[in-house]
């Protein structure tokens, strides 16, 4: 399953992405701008909005993508207690709710209801090629029936590459779209992460575009 979280309180958003980034795809926007430029190349199976953030707020960006015939399912974190907010998400198209503060166990009970309500399929498969199977919401590559285990910027980044199949990314992009602002890696970890891929795809399949990045196709 793929989740868009939209919050702007920084250190939040960093328990939240390390938390269910263990095990959803979970991308990232700081405001309703950055949620449009990710729905311009994405789709998500849900969106997880803060109603409290700068520019538009959660519950105005819900209602304008629901007058755009957006129905992706959508939970809504406040920190207002008042029940007429509660009852305002729901009028806008919300399917749940949670406020502030709450567990982040909380939380991943209502994605798992949601994906349950909603039927949102657990078992992604893409087809790497006819003998390498690519489980990403397992973080598993099955290879000629064999299962190996991904962690879990391993799993990440191939899901990056696979999105930006035969462009150019440099270490650059995979790190403002793979790690935590105070989390940067080294060349050299990257270098190991591509590695590892490598070993599990197939070393044609993820190329050095020397002094630019990487390739895959």
């Amino acid at each position: 399953m793929k989740i868009l979280l939209m919050e702007d309180d920084a250190v939040l958003s960093d328990i939240l992405l390390d938390y269910l980034r263990e095990s959803w795809h979970v991308d990232y926007a700081f405001n309703h701008e950055e949620v449009y430029k990710k729905l311009e190349t994405s789709r998500y199976d849900l969106f997880i909005f803060d109603i409290n953030v700068a520019g538009k707020s959660g519950l105005e960006l819900l209602q304008e993508l629901r007058e755009f015939n957006n129905t992706t399912p959508t939970i809504i974190i406040t920190a207002y207690t008042d029940t007429a907010y509660l009852k305002k998400a729901f009028a806008m198209g919300a399917h749940d709710y949670i406020k502030k503060p709450f567990e982040l166990e909380e939380l991943n009970a209502r994605i798992q209801n949601t994906q349950k309500l909603f039927n949102i399929d657990v078992d992604t498969k893409i087809n790497i090629t006819p003998e390498i199977l690519f489980l990403p919401e397992l973080k598993k590559i099955q290879k000629n029936s064999i299962s190996f285990s991904l962690s879990a910027k391993d799993n990440a980044i191939l899901m990056y590459f696979i999105a930006n199949k035969k462009r150019v990314i440099s270490n650059d992009e995979l790190i403002q779209n793979i790690w935590d602002f105070d989390s940067m890696p080294s060349d050299a970890t990257i270098r190991s992460h591509i590695r590892t891929l490598r070993e599990l795809l197939g070393k044609e399949r993820i190329k050095t575009i020397r002094a630019n990045g990487y390739l895959y196709e």
